[in-house]
């Protein structure tokens, strides 16, 4: 059964820095696509980025030259290193794993960005 488990958000001052990761487990992720999705209140959950074997990087609009998606392919993690943080990143991040054609979810832990 494919798990994922997310660590490392927080609260945080505007122009901080924080950093995600995401613990798969369950099954043999090689192929996968994994990555990162956000929802603020109110909102819809929207893509932050992405990384596919042969370190494919998707990022969204938003965040593009701020954060970076890596991926330990050894360990099964995701890391998501978000740098000049800003009020509009507050929001639940969700872990996410594409194998196939299925999608997996971890639990999500939220960042706030405030003063």
């Amino acid at each position: 059964q494919v798990q994922l488990v997310e660590s490392g958000g927080g609260l945080v001052q505007p122009g901080g820095s924080l950093r995600l990761s995401c613990a798969a487990s369950g099954g043999i992720f090689r192929t996968s696509v994994m990555g990162w999705y956000r929802q603020a209140p109110g909102k819809q959950r929207e893509l932050v980025a992405t990384i596919a074997p042969g370190v494919r990087t998707n990022y969204a609009d938003a965040v593009k030259g701020r954060f970076t998606v890596s991926r330990d392919y050894l360990k099964n993690t995701v890391h998501l290193q978000m740098n000049s943080l800003k009020p509009e990143d507050t929001a639940v991040y969700y872990c996410y794993l594409l194998r196939n054609i299925l999608e997996y979810w971890g639990q999500g832990t939220q960042v706030t960005v405030s003063s």
